[in-house]
């Protein structure tokens, strides 16, 4: 009892006692009653607050920075007009061997002093009134593979005590999150490939894949049942942040074709990353004698093809008619990735084409990358002329980029939907 007070009170005729019992009674039933309520509505409300963000299309921008971003660097993505920020922070200088994670060989608990900096990170984001999509590159038994001599990190999708230590991983993770206001999802693994070296080709046909889940499902490279894993230990501390699922192999657009549907929680944005054809939009094309133009003919899969707007936009149909079929609503739909490279001729008109698309179809967006400071590759604000020597200078004495930025015609199918 919070007070000391009679349990009954003799007044006026005997007997009369038990009346007052009674309503003291009903009056701590009903405070009890109305407390619970109150309780109730506050998560769900807590629990609409986070989805009703992601039930109108939202714009943002990636940062995949080595040193965590200032206030500057979110104020400057805010003024355009970015309403939230995909954060990764594994190129962050870590207390252990990886940031946050401790150690991917073995997860033994978040790292305080990572944590800490990613949480005095989160607060930056949140003073220019950004929503924020945490997204690991690296999980227990995947280490990114620019952190790992450049290896494919697989022993996640050969083992499941991976699974348990990731999941462990994000419960853990989840906890410490869960109440700072700049939090808008948590995307559970950057790019995960369990397909890689699973025996499935990359864009192989849907058929094929679906045959290869078959064999696979249930097993360390099932995908879903991952998510569903993952999942399931946020929600032991967290009932109410969304999640955000990347598909198979690399987050492809078509890779979602075996997925056999919705995973079982009802908070999930399904995300795809958009740089097809990559033989023309990655870095190694502009080492080529002769680069692969866009629009024009590109390898992809096992074929050469035209890429223009329209195969640009069959292409990111596959994952809507997926949803579509699926049942899962447009607004739950996020490409979480898209890019060229600036110097890339046609680049311009590449974004136009993919946005054009990404805009019809109501889906949210965050473009790859705003001001990197570690590759200058996707980082249209520097247009298409080559990086000033000071950006390698910063790089390699470990300081913060010195380069200006500014608007130009690369970044212009960008600015002006982020504007509206």
């Amino acid at each position: 009892m919070l007070r000391s007070e009679p349990q009954f009170r003799r007044i006026g005729t005997e007997g009369a006692w038990f009346v007052f019992s009674l309503q003291g009674c009903l009056m701590r039933l009903l405070r009890g009653a109305l407390l619970f309520l109150l309780l109730g509505f506050a998560t769900s409300a807590g629990a609409a607050d986070l989805m009703r963000f992601w039930d109108t299309p939202q714009r943002g921008g990636n940062s995949f920075n080595r040193l965590p971003p200032d206030q500057a660097y979110f104020d400057a993505l805010a003024g355009y007009g970015a309403t939230w920020v995909r954060l990764s922070y594994d190129k962050w200088k870590p207390q252990g061997r990886d940031f946050l994670v401790g150690d991917a060989d073995r997860y033994a608990g978040l790292s305080e002093g990572d944590l800490a900096t990613l949480k005095a990170t989160l607060d930056r984001a949140n003073k220019a009134r950004l929503k924020v999509v945490i997204a690991p590159l690296s999980l227990p038994g995947m280490r990114w593979a620019q952190n790992n001599s450049n290896q494919f990190d697989d022993r996640l999708w050969q083992d499941k005590a991976y699974w348990d230590q990731s999941a462990a991983f994000w419960r853990d993770l989840a906890a410490a999150l869960k109440d700072h206001p700049a939090v808008a999802a948590y995307n559970i693994v950057n790019e995960p490939a369990p397909e890689k070296q699973g025996g499935l080709a990359e864009h192989a046909k849907p058929s094929a894949m679906q045959a290869w889940y078959g064999k696979h499902k249930g097993t360390a490279r099932d995908l879903p049942a991952f998510y569903e894993a993952v999942i399931k230990a946020i929600r032991e501390v967290d009932p109410v942040t969304p999640v955000m699922t990347d598909a198979g192999w690399y987050a492809a657009a078509d890779a979602f074709a075996y997925w056999p549907g919705p995973l079982t929680d009802q908070r999930v944005l399904y995300a795809f990353h958009m740089y097809e054809p990559y033989a023309a939009t990655s870095a190694p094309n502009l080492k080529r004698e002769k680069p692969y133009a866009y629009p024009g003919m590109v390898p992809f899969g096992e074929q050469q093809e035209e890429w223009n707007g329209g195969r640009v936009g069959t292409y990111l149909q596959l994952p809507l008619d997926w949803a579509d079929k699926a049942g899962i609503p447009r607004n739950r739909m996020v490409a979480g990735e898209f890019g060229c490279m600036r110097r890339l001729l046609g680049c311009r008109q590449y974004l136009e084409d993919v946005l054009t698309k990404l805009d019809e179809a109501k889906v949210h967006w965050a473009f790859y990358s705003f001001r990197e400071d570690s590759w200058d590759g996707m980082d249209y604000e520097l247009g298409s002329d080559k990086v000033n020597w000071k950006y390698w200078e910063a790089i390699d004495a470990n300081q913060p980029d010195p380069v200006k930025r500014k608007p130009t015609p690369e970044f212009e199918p960008i600015r002006k939907r982020l504007a509206k």
